[in-house]
């Protein structure tokens, strides 16, 4: 199964990548702040986390956007389709499995149950 890091400059991103580099375990690294995420690979990510949850609602970004005072789902989806700084980062996506911050004790049980 591809594993996929949609990341930004975070040191939660570094120890992502650290975490899977220590294990020899090979991933794809994509920008997200560069180059943004589709909107597939985000309702998938989505499906499995909640959409409460893609939003860094600790960040000045957030808090100062439209998406932090709406419940319309599509108007938080649009959000951060259109300013990927207001996801929480980095997001690990292993086929229909995903995460986002850091959880190394979810990609542990990935491990052991071989799903990546």
């Amino acid at each position: 199964m591809a594993l996929q890091i949609f990341c930004g400059k975070g040191f939660d991103t570094q120890k992502a990548e650290r975490f899977f580099k220590e294990r020899r375990i090979p991933y794809q690294k994509i920008d997200t702040l560069k180059y943004g995420i589709s909107r597939r690979e985000l309702e998938s990510v989505i499906r499995a986390v909640g959409l409460k949850n893609m939003c860094d609602q600790d960040s000045k970004a957030y808090k100062e956007s439209v998406i932090a005072y709406t419940q319309n789902q599509d108007t938080i989806l649009e959000g951060l389709m259109e300013h990927p700084a207001l996801m929480r980062l980095p997001i690990v996506r292993a086929g229909k499995n995903a995460t986002v911050g850091y959880a190394p004790d979810v990609w542990e049980t990935w491990i052991k149950d071989k799903l990546i």
